[in-house]
């Protein structure tokens, strides 16, 4: 299946359906920088050609059924310190694809190459023309507009960088890098939490393959994820900082 797969539900998505110019034709979107709907997200989805300006902002980790890379955003289930009570995402810290994403998002079943453009019919900035008159339109004259165009491209995009992501992750499993961590973090206040239960790259195990692995990871460009989420960690200090 493609990360879009419908059972369950990706994360922040409720009522997806796919787009269509007849069924959708007064559908329209409202600009919006509101970002509640990833209030209570601890940990968001991350593709490796963003881990690089991702990982100045959040420890990255990787965790899943496919070990994929995730942006930690708080120290706690229901908890993401980066999005204020206005919705407001934290000014100078890199908003991840997956977030900028949203309402929108491809589907399609693995049987199947071809993806279709879907739409949450829940997010509070998809609305209508009749309901409101200066949202931007989805369809004009039964024809995608750009706003839908440009989704499509941001959307087929995201696929790539996850399927890239995906081949990364297996060779760097391949190799054996993969390990289970835990970090203590203490608060100012005394307060201690253990976050476990996710992998990071075992940096001895790194240091000891043979010139050929290495080589391999290299040409792959994994190396780069590699060291990313090594860097990554000096970023716990920016989660607690973060959070007050």
């Amino acid at each position: 299946m493609t990360d879009t797969d419908p059972t369950p539900l990706p994360m922040f998505y409720k009522n997806p359906e796919a787009l269509s110019k007849t069924a959708h034709a007064d559908l329209a979107m409202q600009t919006s920088n509101d970002y509640r709907f990833a209030a209570a997200a601890n940990a968001i989805p991350l593709m490796a050609t963003e881990m690089p300006q991702a990982m100045r902002s959040y420890p990255i980790v990787f965790a899943g059924d496919d070990n994929m890379p995730l942006a930690l955003t708080g120290l706690q289930q229901g908890e993401n310190v980066f999005v204020d009570t206005d919705g407001h995402w934290a000014p100078g810290h890199y908003i991840p694809a997956y977030v900028r994403r949203y309402p929108f998002v491809l589907a399609g079943d693995a049987s199947d190459a071809r993806l279709t453009l879907c739409i949450d019919r829940a997010a509070s900035s998809v609305t209508t023309t009749a309901k409101a008159a200066q949202a931007s339109p989805l369809f004009k004259d039964g024809e995608p507009t750009d706003l839908t165009q440009n989704a499509i491209k941001f959307c087929e995009e995201y696929q790539t960088m996850f399927n890239q992501t995906k081949t990364m992750v297996h060779l760097i499993d391949t190799h054996g890098l993969l390990a289970e961590q835990t970090s203590k973090i203490t608060l100012p206040d005394g307060e201690s939490h253990t976050i476990g239960g996710f992998m990071g790259i075992d940096e001895g195990k790194l240091n000891a393959l043979e010139d050929t692995a290495f080589l391999a990871l290299r040409k792959s460009g994994a190396l780069g994820a590699i060291y990313c989420q090594l860097g990554s960690t000096n970023s716990w200090q920016a989660l607690l900082n973060q959070r007050g």
